[in-house]
Protein backbone atom coordinates (compact mmCIF):
# COMPACT_ATOMS: atom_id res chain seq x y z
CA UNK A 1 0.00 0.00 0.00
CA UNK A 2 1.17 3.36 -0.84
CA UNK A 3 0.48 7.02 0.19
CA UNK A 4 1.24 9.98 -1.57
CA UNK A 5 2.42 13.08 -0.10
CA UNK A 6 2.47 16.63 -1.39
CA UNK A 7 4.77 18.94 0.25
CA UNK A 8 6.62 22.65 0.07
CA UNK A 9 10.25 22.61 0.83
CA UNK A 10 11.90 25.95 1.68
CA UNK A 11 15.60 24.61 1.52
CA UNK A 12 18.40 26.81 3.40
CA UNK A 13 16.18 27.62 6.00
CA UNK A 14 19.21 26.54 8.54
CA UNK A 15 16.46 24.29 10.83
CA UNK A 16 15.03 21.28 10.15
CA UNK A 17 10.98 21.15 10.65
CA UNK A 18 7.68 20.62 9.70
CA UNK A 19 4.03 22.52 9.69
CA UNK A 20 1.00 23.40 7.75
CA UNK A 21 0.93 26.75 6.12
CA UNK A 22 -2.23 28.97 5.97
CA UNK A 23 -3.18 27.77 2.32
CA UNK A 24 -3.21 23.74 4.26
CA UNK A 25 -0.08 22.88 2.70
CA UNK A 26 2.14 20.68 4.28
CA UNK A 27 5.68 22.43 4.53
CA UNK A 28 9.14 21.04 5.50
CA UNK A 29 12.19 23.08 6.37
CA UNK A 30 15.61 22.36 5.12
CA UNK A 31 19.20 22.69 6.13
CA UNK A 32 20.56 21.74 2.59
CA UNK A 33 20.68 24.40 -0.72
CA UNK A 34 18.56 22.92 -3.28
CA UNK A 35 21.73 22.21 -5.26
CA UNK A 36 22.80 18.98 -6.73
CA UNK A 37 19.71 17.28 -5.58
CA UNK A 38 20.84 18.02 -1.57
CA UNK A 39 17.51 19.32 -0.22
CA UNK A 40 15.48 16.41 -2.19
CA UNK A 41 17.89 13.77 -0.35
CA UNK A 42 17.54 15.38 3.12
CA UNK A 43 13.53 15.30 2.52
CA UNK A 44 14.02 12.07 1.90
CA UNK A 45 15.96 10.96 4.43
CA UNK A 46 13.81 13.44 7.29
CA UNK A 47 10.51 12.28 6.41
CA UNK A 48 12.17 8.14 6.58
CA UNK A 49 13.69 9.10 9.77
CA UNK A 50 10.22 10.22 11.13
CA UNK A 51 7.87 7.59 10.25
CA UNK A 52 10.59 5.04 10.70
CA UNK A 53 10.47 3.55 6.77
CA UNK A 54 13.57 2.64 4.73
CA UNK A 55 14.39 5.42 2.26
CA UNK A 56 13.76 3.67 -0.96
CA UNK A 57 10.40 3.45 0.60
CA UNK A 58 10.13 6.78 -0.01
CA UNK A 59 10.09 8.19 -4.10
CA UNK A 60 10.37 11.61 -4.88
CA UNK A 61 7.43 11.35 -8.00
CA UNK A 62 7.08 14.96 -8.97
CA UNK A 63 8.62 17.99 -8.58
CA UNK A 64 12.29 17.62 -8.84
CA UNK A 65 13.88 21.18 -9.09
CA UNK A 66 10.31 23.06 -7.81
CA UNK A 67 9.75 23.84 -4.08
CA UNK A 68 6.40 21.89 -4.01
CA UNK A 69 7.49 17.81 -3.99
CA UNK A 70 5.13 14.95 -4.92
CA UNK A 71 6.29 12.23 -2.55
CA UNK A 72 5.14 8.13 -2.75
CA UNK A 73 6.12 6.78 0.66
CA UNK A 74 4.92 2.69 0.87
CA UNK A 75 3.41 2.28 4.14
CA UNK A 76 0.19 1.26 5.23
CA UNK A 77 0.05 4.31 7.51
CA UNK A 78 -2.89 7.15 6.76
CA UNK A 79 -2.49 10.88 6.00
CA UNK A 80 -3.54 11.63 9.22
CA UNK A 81 -1.19 9.18 10.98
CA UNK A 82 1.89 10.74 9.14
CA UNK A 83 1.00 13.78 10.67
CA UNK A 84 0.74 12.85 13.63
CA UNK A 85 3.99 11.40 13.43
CA UNK A 86 5.27 14.59 12.06
CA UNK A 87 3.66 16.39 15.31
CA UNK A 88 1.45 18.47 12.63
CA UNK A 89 -2.36 19.36 13.61
CA UNK A 90 -4.51 20.71 10.99
CA UNK A 91 -7.15 23.04 12.28
CA UNK A 92 -10.44 22.20 12.18
CA UNK A 93 -12.70 25.15 10.78
CA UNK A 94 -15.57 25.89 13.84
CA UNK A 95 -19.18 26.37 11.73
Amino acid sequence: MSLQLIVKVVPSSGKHGWTVDKSGQLKCFLKNPPEKGLANKELVKLLANALRVPQDAITLVGGLTSRTKRLLIETSMTLAQVEQILGIERQQSLL
